[in-house]
């Protein structure tokens, strides 16, 4: 849950009034944490991880909980969730019939608390990945970077740091993960330098892209409204066309945002 501000901010909002600290509890809105499991003929990637189970022992909402387990009341008062039994990531892999540890590699957008508090679950997989540019802003010790982010939630796994290996994307830096191009991590910088959309391509050339918190929602690039949590609202401007140019691309099966409200669990064929 969060200030409606925090996602659908646009031109006019700022970090404070993003926060929620002053707004009023009828100006909350709920919106889902979605985590993707991306199965190729030979490995299995999921791409983010959303909230750890410690947020919510019992599956209903807990502060006390919560508050633990982001690392102050500051950072509860923007992000409150709700994590219903069932759907921590490793109880929803396993559902699937899928162990942490046959995970070839876990691929993190970005490090905010709703994309990287559950890493834990899935320490037993392969590889953790977070674009260098991303680490390293999250632990460059501002005083906002201390509210925003908690080390501890990826503290003692096994997370490495990449470096940009193409020139995708909005600000000309990707990341292909495989080599091969079907799997691509793109900077879409703006809510944080390292923020990373990620696009499959199939060898026909279409592709799905999960662009994270480049939008929170599909009228966020259909209406360019910025969210409220930016580090460089011009960067993020600038990914949010590049997110439209690729949503409206005739090859483009499908794009999703982390926080869409409308959206629902399913599985995409490519």
């Amino acid at each position: 849950m969060s200030l409606r501000n925090f996602p659908f901010g646009g031109e006019n909002c700022n970090p404070l009034k993003a926060s929620g600290l002053f707004g009023r509890k009828k100006d909350r809105l709920w919106l889902p944490v979605s985590s993707y499991l991306i199965e190729f003929p030979a490995r299995k990637v999921l791409f983010d991880c959303g909230w750890n189970r410690e947020m919510s022992p019992k599956g209903t909402f807990d502060k006390k909980a919560q508050i633990k387990s982001l690392g102050g009341y500051f950072l509860y008062k923007t992000n409150q969730g709700l994590l219903p039994q069932g759907e921590a990531i490793d109880e929803q892999l396993r559902s699937l019939g899928v162990k942490p540890s046959d995970l070839d590699f876990v691929l993190l957008s970005h490090l905010d608390c709703d994309h990287a508090n559950g890493l834990k679950l899935v320490d037993e997989a392969r590889r953790i990945l977070v674009s260098n540019e991303e680490l390293r802003f999250a632990t460059n010790k501002t005083l906002v970077n201390k509210i925003r982010y908690n080390p501890r939630w990826w503290s003692d796994t096994k997370i490495e740091g990449f470096d940009w290996n193409g020139a995708e994307g909005p600000a000309k830096q990707s990341y292909d993960v495989f080599g091969d191009g079907s799997l691509r991590m793109i900077n879409i910088p703006g809510h944080s330098p390292g923020l990373c959309a990620l696009k499959i391509v199939n060898a026909e050339g279409q592709f799905v892209l999960l662009f994270s918190d480049g939008g929170y929602a599909k009228k966020s690039w259909k209406e360019q409204i910025t969210s409220g949590i930016a580090d460089d609202r011009a960067a993020q401007k600038k990914s949010l066309l590049w997110i439209r140019e690729q949503c409206l691309a005739p090859n483009c099966v499908e794009s999703l945002a982390n926080h869409d409200p409308d959206a629902i669990p399913h599985v995409i064929e490519l």
